[in-house]
């Protein structure tokens, strides 16, 4: 198993150098996908094996000085599924690519170029690298390279806008890094050791110390208050990367660096899901507010993400409180959201292809013109509200049963868990209300003189459609199965 998970990392560093090397249009983006598929079955025949072997947490020593180990890998229910879930999800991005990078497109005419694909790859080799990494500095060392490449691809149309939106995220997330720092350099000095597992042996303080630290960065990487700012401008980025990018995967590291130190240290000091809970509240809280009035539908999918990136903040928060169910959820949510917003994001870069504009007072009457786009738009919306069978109720309501059952002890979390469930209410609202705006009634004259999304664009779409209503299932049978035993 330890080699598959280090051929799984490393398979996509290797592509994108031979996607660098190939100048052919028709060449690299094919190459690109098939290094991503090949990725992706490597995630499935891990998940596989480590389920053969008996389903124990596996954690492999890769760089060691000493008796210390700098890099390893860790294999449990957690990170078998976030891994094929953000390796998965960058195969479908990079098909999705295939058709939507090209001088067809009415809102960008422009034709692929190889930095695209190969900036592509290494990120998902580092995400790869990052959920599965057993160490607090093997997180940062993928961290930082998720940085990295997400500055290339937010600037990837080259303009002033995105040019500052790519260095705004940068400069924020690596604000936010400096918490790892922190953590990983106070772990080290007091356990001798980088390893994740060591907190559960710290004092209370110095946990409470490592955690704040990881809880800092955490809230840098996935646009938490007070750094919550560069998201939405990410959104001059080409739209398969802000499916990617901040639907599916560099969001996710934040909660997930957070979620892996959370269930690694044991009895955790209030304090931390103190903070965490109340922090979470005011994103939501602001989160929504912001979405209320954007037109630009990919700029209300941001907003919208850092919501929903508050949501699991709350599940972990509540889970730092000793709820196994709150953490659950918090991981369920992680996965489906991952699949949920990403098709979003994807129906609004097919919009922008199709018509030219991502304007939702532009878009009326999509199930008439592009009866496949519409209907994803509407999955996309339910799933995001959190309406049964789509994914996103599997995640809420575990996390609302979580919240409310601690409020029995915490009086003050009840009154938190009603306000988000009046958010929760209020979102399905106003989705149902820009669905029905958007999706039903005349085309607009956009609409009518849409051209049709591409083959590789189609299938991607009803993948993720399936998955927006199947990934609960899959989530709740691989973390009950594995993790809760």
């Amino acid at each position: 198993m330890e080699n598959l998970a280090l051929i799984t990392i490393i398979l996509p560093f290797v592509g994108a150098f031979l996607v660098g090397l190939i100048k052919n249009q028709n060449t690299f983006p094919k190459l690109a996908t098939f290094f991503a598929v090949l990725a992706t079955l490597g995630t499935l025949a891990l998940a596989q094996q480590w389920y053969m072997s008996g389903e124990a947490t596996v954690t492999y020593d890769v760089v060691r000085f000493g008796d210390t180990t700098i890099l390893g890998i860790t294999l449990d229910a957690v990170s078998t599924l976030i891994a094929f879930a953000v390796v998965g999800l960058g195969f479908l991005i990079s098909l999705y690519s295939c058709g939507y990078l090209t001088d067809k497109n009415k809102e960008h005419s422009h034709p692929p170029l190889p930095r695209f694909y190969a900036f592509l790859l290494i990120f998902i080799g580092a995400m790869a690298g990052l959920v599965l990494s057993s160490t607090l500095v093997g997180q940062l060392l993928f961290f930082e390279i998720t940085g990295a490449c997400s500055w290339s691809l937010i600037s990837y149309y080259q303009t002033p806008k995105a040019q500052s939106a790519a260095m705004k995220a940068l400069i924020i997330t690596h604000i936010g890094s400096l918490g790892l720092y922190v953590a990983a350099a106070y772990l080290f000095s007091k356990s001798g050791t980088f390893s994740i597992a060591a907190l559960d042996a710290l004092d209370p303080t110095s946990k409470t110390i490592v955690l704040f630290g990881v809880m800092f960065a955490a809230w840098g990487k996935s646009a938490q208050i007070p750094m919550q700012i560069w998201l939405p401008n990410a959104m001059e980025a080409p739209t398969p990367v802000s499916a990617y990018l901040h639907a599916a995967s560099m969001v996710k590291v934040g909660v997930y660096i957070f979620a892996r130190s959370v269930m690694s240290a044991g009895n955790i000091p209030e304090i931390v899901g103190e903070v965490g809970l109340i922090m979470a509240m005011i994103t939501l809280i602001y989160g929504f507010l912001m979405y209320l009035p954007q037109t630009d539908l990919k700029r209300l999918l941001a907003y919208s993400t850092i919501t929903q990136l508050a949501y699991i903040f709350i599940g972990l928060s509540l889970a730092a409180f000793g709820s196994k169910l709150a953490f659950v959820a918090a991981i369920s949510y992680i996965f489906n959201h991952a699949f949920a917003k990403s098709l979003f994001f994807l129906v609004a870069g097919s919009l922008a292809y199709s018509t030219g504009t991502r304007s939702m007072p532009r878009l009326k009457g999509i199930i008439k013109t592009m009866p496949l786009v519409g209907t994803g738009f509407g999955v996309g919306a339910l799933a995001i509200a959190g309406v049964p069978p789509f994914n996103g109720f599997f995640s809420k309501f575990p996390l609302f049963a979580a919240g409310f059952e601690l409020g029995a002890e915490h009086p003050w979390i009840t009154t938190l868990m009603v306000i988000a469930l009046i958010e929760s209410v209020a979102t399905f609202v106003w989705l149902l209300y820009k669905f029905g705006q958007c999706v039903l009634g005349e085309a607009s004259e956009e609409v009518n003189n849409a051209q049709p999304i591409t083959l590789s664009m189609s299938i991607v779409l009803v993948v993720l459609m399936v998955m927006s209503v199947c990934s609960s299932f899959i989530a709740a049978y691989w973390l009950n199965m594995s993790w809760l035993g």
